[in-house]
């Protein structure tokens, strides 16, 4: 990211940062490289790259100049000082637990997550022993009064999935800081369109790319973005990323990389290591999404909240969560962090209980029965049967799921044909 680059503005960043014109053809789209390895030019120069002495491409899994073209503009647009790009956003969380903690370890996390988030979490305590103490609220003093002398970091949710309630990072950044302890947000929902959580205290950043920021639900992928504002060095305790690396001669990642050392370590231990890299096609798709990302962002919100209005006014409608209406729980929350809207996923359930929400979404026609989020199509999905099944009926009360709740990923589609086909919808569900 250059200078010029970084002083502009988020739509001009979305559409330039981190991509030039290619210098050997002219090509003002990025290419895409189609090759697993790199021609090096001397002996010498492969052995510093493999010895991390110097930058450079040696092995698509390692890092790519499409995917590398991905990770430059995703941390122009979060703020981040580097990103590494991944194959899903579940190699992205994955990546990030397993580099900051070793057996034994424990972290917070918020009680509201995807459930995707909570089943892996649940499983790397189960077989590996990295244990999560689940906060009892999502405000602030319910993370500190779950922190333990065994923990290594915070983990929330920009915009909770499914129930969209905004979460105050503000407040459990101070949290962490007060503790020394790394804040990890997941940014999914919100984009950087909408919320850039390092500017509110986050230490690292997280997204599946595959909902917002490519946006036309054709790749999966995700992003680790290191914002560079934890000193990891005076925390200690992290062995990846302070202690000496035997395997590339002893290196001390934050000597050489005292701006990104979290990243390094992700990138060696992650990438080089367990390997899930990202395709290039990936890659470019997902650059080509985030060109239209802020202009998106405001169709989504706008869309969501007049379909959130009009199911909170229906009979057959027991409550909506979609705290960017007047009234909502959560809704300061909104207007300090995401004055443009809680962006476009919410829940809401039916007085009819379970039977009514199934009939309701088989009943859609324009809408799609679709398990992804973040599309330019709106979506519906049960996610007590789907993706938080397996979470206890308590849990999924706590996380607005339950038998009666549907989610919607709220669309681009006109508003009125939007409404209109729910309103079909709900009038079959009688």
């Amino acid at each position: 990211m250059t200078d010029e680059t970084r002083q502009h503005r988020f739509a001009t960043k979305a559409i330039h940062a981190g991509a030039a014109p290619d210098p050997a053809t002219g090509a003002r789209a990025q290419p895409i490289y189609f090759t697993n390895g790199f021609v090096f030019e001397s002996t010498e120069q492969a052995a510093d790259i493999f010895a991390v002495r110097k930058t450079g491409f040696s092995y698509s899994r390692g890092s790519n100049p499409t995917v590398a073209a991905l990770e430059r503009r995703v941390a122009a647009l979060e703020g981040a000082k580097a990103a590494i790009a991944v194959a899903s956003g579940q190699s992205a969380v994955l990546l990030v637990l397993m580099t900051l903690m070793r057996s034994g370890d424990s972290y917070v996390a918020s009680p509201r997550l995807f459930g995707g988030s909570l089943g892996l979490m649940r499983r790397l305590d189960g077989r590996y022993d990295l244990k999560p103490r689940f906060a009892r609220g999502m405000e602030p003093a319910d993370f500190e009064a779950a922190i333990t002398p065994d923990c290594k970091a915070i983990v929330c949710e920009s915009i909770v999935n499914p129930c969209g309630f905004v979460m105050d990072l503000e407040g459990i950044s101070a949290v962490a800081k007060r503790h020394g302890l790394p804040l990890i947000v997941d940014n999914t929902l919100a984009s950087p369109a909408l919320i850039r959580p390092i500017e509110h205290g986050a230490d690292i950043v997280v997204h599946s790319t595959s909902k917002f920021l490519a946006g036309s639900g054709q790749v999966i992928g995700g992003v680790i973005c290191d914002g560079g504002t934890f000193d990891w060095v005076k925390a200690g305790g992290y062995d990846l990323i302070n202690q000496p690396w035997p395997d590339y001669d002893g290196l001390v990642i934050p000597e050489r990389f005292p701006e990104t050392p979290f990243a390094v370590a992700c990138r060696l231990f992650g990438l080089r290591d367990l390997g899930p890299g990202l395709s290039p096609m990936n890659a470019f798709l997902t650059l080509t999404g985030i060109e239209t990302l802020p202009l998106r962002m405001e169709r989504h919100c706008s869309n969501a909240k007049a379909v959130a209005a009009f199911l909170r006014d229906h009979p057959a409608v027991e409550w909506v969560s979609y705290p960017g209406l007047p009234g909502q729980t959560g809704e300061a929350n909104v207007a300090r962090y995401s004055p443009q809207g809680p962006g476009s996923i919410f829940t809401f359930a039916l007085k009819g209980g379970e039977t009514a929400a199934k009939k309701f979404i088989t009943s859609l026609d324009l809408v799609s029965h679709l398990v992804n989020i973040g599309e330019i199509k709106t979506l519906a999905i049960h996610p007590a049967t789907t993706t938080h099944r397996q979470l206890s009926p308590s849990e999924r009360a706590i996380a607005f799921v339950g038998p009666e709740t549907v989610r919607l990923s709220i669309g681009l589609e006109t508003i009125e044909d939007l409404i209109a086909d729910i309103s079909q919808a709900l009038d079959q569900v009688g």
